[in-house]
């Protein structure tokens, strides 16, 4: 992969490039004159709503260039990496999972109060790591049902359970992170832990979801194909299903709904942080400030089907309340993930 990194040009340089030699006095104003530029590196998928909500707020209120690459998180490790000594990128906004890799290479620099007064205004459970990232959204996992099959939402993540759903289920691989929601609540169900506990008790939850096997019709790596079988009618279900993704089927003409069990649901991981050394770093903590702030979330969150992380903005139209958010230990998963993937895919084949 191609990696390009952005050099500063030093004023020598350009003087010299310009062939006006070093006592042109008019340099300084064209400096001057340079609009500042933030570079982001995030999910392709958020690009839309970024270049719709986000940049021309930031452009017009800070005077600034906003520039939004849309790749993958791990690909905007690699950017981060690569660039470690000389970084182009201000802002990452990547899968929590991944931001802890970037915390142990020490890629990040904290987010403070004192620097995105936003952060104060945070739901309990989404600020991370003293503040190494933050969650701006909270996309959510529930139930994906085919409308045409069932006609009331599953009440509880124990229906996909039942023999009547024989050959009928889908639910994610493991090596996705929206795979692991269904560990925890196997092992939820399993053993009437409070959730926090039945986290840790990956054991039971390994137990309970083999017993799921027989209603598996498949598991998934690529999300389009498990909805394109929901939709046609041979899966009556996904367990674990994305709300951003599912939700826009159903806004799309697909007969698809999206149930928030009695047990509760699972938030996605959609973090923010500021690269270490970065350039302009003021800007890059006022953008990081936007997206933890009211105004910008109460626009995105209704395109994106999420949840708003700031306080002060009420859940979206036709998004849960009233029910449990449980969120993720990632420090306790990015130890223990590459075991409990190899023993999914031990246990776990069909």
């Amino acid at each position: 992969m191609a990696v390009f990194t952005r050099y500063a040009i030093d004023r020598r340089s350009l003087l010299a490039g310009l062939g006006i030699g070093g006592t042109m006095v008019a340099a300084p104003s064209v400096l001057r004159a340079q609009t500042r530029e933030i570079v982001v590196g995030g999910a392709a998928s958020h690009k839309p709503w970024v270049e719709a909500h986000v940049a021309p707020l930031f452009e017009r209120k800070y005077n600034a260039k906003l520039t939004f690459e849309g790749t993958r998180s791990l690909v905007n490790l690699e950017k981060m990496q690569k660039n470690k000594d000389r970084p182009y990128l201000s802002v990452v906004q990547m899968d929590d999972p991944v931001m802890i890799l970037a915390v142990k290479e020490q890629l990040l620099e904290p987010i403070t109060a004192a620097k995105a007064s936003n952060l104060a205004k945070l739901k309990p459970g989404t600020v991370h790591m003293d503040g190494q990232w933050a969650n701006y959204l909270q996309p959510w996992q529930g139930i994906a049902y085919n409308t045409n099959v069932i006609k009331t939402p599953p009440a509880s993540w124990a229906e996909a359970y039942d023999p009547k759903y024989k050959g009928r289920i889908i639910i994610p691989s493991l090596q996705n992170t929206e795979g692991l929601p269904n560990l925890f609540m196997a092992s939820h169900l399993a053993t009437g832990k409070p959730m926090a506990e039945a986290t840790r008790d990956t054991e039971s939850g390994f137990k309970k979801l083999i017993s799921l096997k027989p209603n598996l019709l498949t598991v998934y790596n690529q999300m389009p194909q498990a909805f394109s079988l929901l939709e046609q009618g041979e899966a009556h279900m996904i367990v674990g299903a994305l709300s951003s993704f599912a939700l826009q089927r159903r806004l799309d003409g697909a007969p698809i709904g999206l149930a928030a069990p009695k047990e509760g649901i699972f938030p996605v991981p959609s973090g923010i942080a500021v690269v270490k050394g970065g350039p302009n770093q003021d800007l890059a903590f006022a953008y990081v400030n936007e997206l933890l702030g009211a105004e910008v979330q109460a626009k995105i969150a209704p395109p994106t089907f999420a949840l708003p992380t700031n306080v002060d903005v009420p859940p979206p139209p036709g998004m849960p309340t009233g029910v449990s958010v449980h969120t993720i230990d990632w420090a306790f998963v990015a130890d223990n993930r590459n075991d409990w993937v190899k023993r999914w895919d031990r246990e776990m084949s069909i």
